[in-house]
C-alpha cells in the first residue's frame, strides 16, 4: 500500500503586513477571507511554495527556477527545459509552461491563417485551429492557503516620507498580530527521487520569511507547533486543526476527538512544539501518539521512519 504524508503547521506569533509583494498606490493591504463567521487574514500557498524553493536555492540544492536578488525577479536555469530527476523543485513543486497558438488572432477571435477543409455540398464549412502547447507536471507537494488563527482587527499604521512630496508621501500599512496555520500533503512514490521528502520536511521545519512588506517586516513562518501523519489513508483528517479561544489558548480539540474516536490511528501521528505541553496532548501519548517538545526532534524521528518504510517498499 502507498504511504502518504500529511501535516498541519502553526507558525510563531508575529505581526503580518502586506503578504502580496510590491504595493501599488499608497495603501499596502492584507488578503482576507471569511472563516468561521469572522474575517481572517490569509497567505497564499504560492507564497509558501516560493519560500521553500528560495530556501533550497540558498542551501545549494539543484533548483531549476531561481531568484535573482539584484534584479528582483525569478529566472530559469534552463529556459523551457524541465528535469524532475535533476531539479528538486521540478520534482516536488511541479511546473507548467503554456505556449499560445502560433497564429495571430483577428478581431473575430479566429487565427489569420487557418486550414479549412473542403466545403461540403450543404455549405457547412469546418476550420481546424492550431492549438497551443503546454508542458506540465503536477506538484507532488500540495499546500493549503494559510489562515490566521484569530480574527482580523483592522489595525493600520500611517506614515509619511521625507523630502520630495507626491501622492504616495502619505501612506498606510495594514497589519495583523496573529499566528497562521496551513496544511500540506504529499505522496513520496510520485517523486522521481523519493528521498526528497526529507528535504521537504527540512524546508517546512525551518521556513523563514514568507509574508512581508519588502524587507521592512519580518514574520517567522517556522512552526511553533506541528501535527504530522504518515499513513496509508488517502484523507488527511487533520487540516486546520488548531483553534485559539478568546483567552489566547491554543488547542487541537477536534483532532483529539478524531484520534479517540478511531478515525485516525494514533500510531500514525507525531505532535510537536508548544502544543505538546497541553494536557490533552499528554493523554494522546498514552494512546500511542508520538509527542515531542521540539519541532526538529520530532521531524528527525519521522524522517527515520519514512526512509525505512520507503526503502522497504522499494525492496518489496
Amino acid at each position: 500500500m502507498t504511504y502518504h504524508l500529511f501535516g498541519n503547521i502553526l507558525t510563531n506569533y508575529g505581526i503580518a503586513a502586506n503578504n502580496r509583494g510590491e504595493n501599488q498606490g499608497n495603501v499596502t493591504t492584507l488578503q482576507r477571507l471569511a472563516w468561521k463567521n469572522s474575517l481572517r487574514t490569509t497567505v497564499s500557498a504560492e507564497a509558501i511554495r516560493w519560500a521553500i524553493r528560495y530556501q533550497w536555492q540558498f542551501l545549494g540544492e539543484e533548483v531549476n527556477r531561481k531568484w535573482d536578488d539584484d534584479k528582483n525577479e525569478n529566472y530559469r536555469v534552463q529556459e523551457g527545459v524541465f528535469n524532475p530527476e535533476i531539479y528538486i523543485d521540478d520534482d516536488v513543486l511541479g511546473y507548467m509552461e503554456a505556449k499560445a497558438a502560433a497564429e495571430d488572432i483577428n478581431n473575430d477571435g479566429i487565427p489569420e491563417s487557418i486550414e479549412e477543409t473542403p466545403t461540403p455540398k450543404k455549405g457547412k464549412g469546418k476550420a481546424k485551429l492550431r492549438k497551443g502547447e503546454s508542458i506540465a507536471r503536477r506538484g507532488v507537494l500540495e499546500v493549503t492557503r494559510a489562515i490566521s488563527l484569530t480574527a482580523d482587527t483592522g489595525d493600520m499604521f500611517f506614515g509619511s516620507t521625507s523630502g520630495k512630496k507626491d501622492r504616495k508621501s502619505i501612506h498606510q500599512t495594514e497589519a495583523h498580530a496573529t499566528r497562521y496555520q496551513y496544511g500540506f500533503a504529499m505522496t513520496p512514490h510520485r517523486l522521481k527521487v523519493a528521498n526528497r521528502i526529507v528535504s521537504v520536511l527540512d524546508a517546512l521545519t525551518s521556513l523563514g520569511s514568507v509574508a512581508g512588506n519588502h524587507a521592512r517586516f519580518l514574520y517567522d513562518f517556522s512552526p511553533e507547533s506541528m501535527v504530522l501523519r504518515w499513513t496509508h489513508d488517502f484523507a488527511p483528517r487533520l487540516l486546520y486543526c488548531f483553534e485559539e479561544n478568546r483567552q489566547g489558548k491554543v488547542s487541537i480539540a477536534d483532532l483529539v476527538r478524531r484520534i479517540e474516536a478511531g478515525d485516525i490511528d494514533p500510531n500514525e501521528v507525531w505532535i510537536a512544539g508548544a502544543i505538546a505541553l497541553e494536557p490533552e496532548v499528554a493523554e494522546l501519548e498514552e494512546l500511542g501518539v508520538k509527542v515531542f517538545a521540539g519541532i526538529k526532534q520530532a521531524v528527525r524521528d519521522l524522517q527515520a521512519v519514512i526512509l525505512s518504510d520507503i526503502n522497504n517498499e522499494e525492496v518489496a
